[in-house]
């Protein structure tokens, strides 16, 4: 029987609005019941309004009566801000959002589609993981996804954004992409709580095992999101400072706004505290050096001892790394560390220039920091700065001392131009460490006088030893400048820095402590 071209449009529309809802009518109620968007609702939060364009909606497994269109992905592409996005979203609602065939063969296209036209991937995650009924089959194409994920890394921009439970396979693929988004109510652990009770016989709630919180606490979240709208606005934020690729420039924003000093610079010559010890929030002075009193945290639940985020500089974006007094005196210790090495080597790889604000009185002591290898995870943060190429900038406001002078931009290690305020105190150790061991026997001489003694010291080790002006006398420093001159000196610093090339060694990839 010959059919006709409205019969033709006619099924082909019937089949289409069959895809968008593989489930039917269960699918719409059992999302109206947890109160969730479907998987193309949150495509449509993501992208530009109206880029999205699907592609492979009418996929399903052969050869079966009760396989879905689709199969449990929706793939495509579109836009954020104007800029190309390759997009894949989990379908909770169709056999749980676990891989299958044809859900591999769709996610491994669109990552293939990334990789040829150069763009970012953002992988929204709710899913099971394996699907168990399609066994081997299952596994090989989480293999195939995985295996597509290591080209694209440090090429293309990858964001993972966890918005449900998601387990086994599904959070071992968005562990391996740049950043990971998780929101408040999302979960993600490699094997559930009953699953860990039955081998194991250990007892663990759902919240303690892979809540977002939980996960962020033990590294593997970089931000969590209050809702779902919030998490895909944080994604296109951060979008909005990398490149589309390794091969092309951060899109540049507002260049060359307040070219001279303003009334926000001169507050930072009298913003620092005259005792040491006083504590002040980091981030009322990055919001100051930056362009238009901007900044863009990454990670700000973890190690809240090291500040990581995003800023513009004569609006192009920059990365920075700055220590936070007002947790642990800003001391480093190894989460700080990973938090920090993960954060550089993402910008060294989309060539965005590091700006490191130094207020740190070095790694912190513990027999608890050695146990979890607070030497090899700061050797981490160690290498991945000195391999990296990007022009570094190093502004050091108070206190830089012993291992964290090192790996916090010294000179020594590879940064191209260090600043210092006045009030840097730049040594081994701070005063009251050091007058210890080197004043041991005065203050022991001094009898009845020994708190003076001490004191005499201290102010000696603070005024003479312990200033930024012995590092500058021996070039460790290349300038000790004013605190309002900070965000313009940092501009002629990058300006001078911005066609910065390094010869890299013939070899095949370093060797980094793992």
């Amino acid at each position: 029987m010959t059919t006709t071209t409205a019969e033709k449009l006619a099924e082909l529309r019937q089949k289409l609005e069959i895809a968008q809802e593989p489930a039917g009518e269960i699918a719409i109620a059992k999302r109206a019941k947890k109160g969730i968007p479907s998987a193309r609702e949150r495509i449509d939060m993501l992208l530009d309004k109206g880029s999205f364009v699907e592609i492979g909606a009418l996929m399903k497994t052969p050869g079966r009566e009760d396989a879905f269109y689709g199969d449990a992905v929706v793939v495509g592409h579109g836009t954020v801000d104007g800029r190309p996005v390759a997009v894949f979203s989990h379908d909770q609602t169709v056999l749980g959002g676990s891989v299958g065939e044809m859900f591999g063969r769709k996610v491994s296209a669109v990552l293939d589609y990334a990789l040829k036209i150069g763009c970012p991937v953002v992988g929204i995650n709710d899913s099971g993981g394996a699907r168990v009924q399609d066994a081997v089959t299952s596994l090989a194409w989480y293999g195939e996804i995985g295996k597509r994920t290591e080209p694209l890394s440090g090429l293309c921009p990858q964001i993972s954004v966890i918005v449900g439970k998601c387990a086994g396979g599904a959070v071992y693929a968005p562990i391996n992409t740049d950043v990971v988004v998780a929101t408040e109510e999302a979960y993600m652990f490699v094997t559930g709580p009953d699953v860990i009770k039955a081998v194991t016989g250990e007892d663990v709630s759902l919240h303690e095992l892979g809540s977002a919180r939980k996960q962020a606490e033990y590294g593997n979240v970089h931000h969590v999101a209050p809702d779902e709208k919030a998490a895909f606005d944080w994604v296109r934020q951060y979008l909005s400072y990398m490149p589309s690729n390794a091969q092309e420039k951060p899109p540049v924003v507002n260049p060359g706004l307040e070219p001279e000093i303003t009334p926000d610079d001169l507050e930072l010559d009298s913003f620092m505290p005259d005792a040491d010890n006083s504590g002040y929030d980091m981030h009322d002075i990055l919001l100051k050096i930056f362009d238009d009193g901007d900044f863009f945290e990454v990670r700000s639940q973890t190690a809240a001892n090291i500040i990581t985020g995003y800023a513009r500089v004569d609006g192009r974006p920059v990365g920075v790394v700055a220590n936070q007094p007002l947790f642990l005196s800003g001391a480093l210790d190894a989460a700080a560390a990973d938090k920090a090495a993960h954060f550089v080597r993402v910008c060294d790889a989309y060539s965005i220039p590091l700006v490191f604000v130094v207020d740190t009185p070095g790694f912190l002591p513990g027999v608890e920091q050695e146990k979890i290898g607070v030497i090899k995870r700061g050797g981490r943060f160690l290498f991945s700065y000195v391999e990296a190429s990007v022009p570094k900038v190093t502004v050091v406001v108070r206190k830089s001392y012993g291992g964290g002078y090192a790996v916090m931009g010294s000179k020594q290690l590879g940064a191209d131009i260090n600043f210092a305020w006045p009030t840097a105190r730049i040594a081994v150790m701070g005063a009251e460490s050091a007058v210890a061991v080197i004043g041991r026997k005065q203050i022991a001489e001094a009898g009845d006088n020994a708190p003076a003694v001490r004191r005499q010291l201290i102010n000696f080790y603070n005024e003479h030893v312990a200033t930024p002006y012995i590092a500058a006398e021996r070039g460790y420093i290349d300038a000790v400048i004013d605190p309002a001159s900070t965000r313009l000196e940092i501009r002629r610093a990058l300006n001078l820095l911005r066609d910065k090339t390094v010869f890299k060694n013939p070899r095949k990839h370093h060797l980094l402590p793992l």
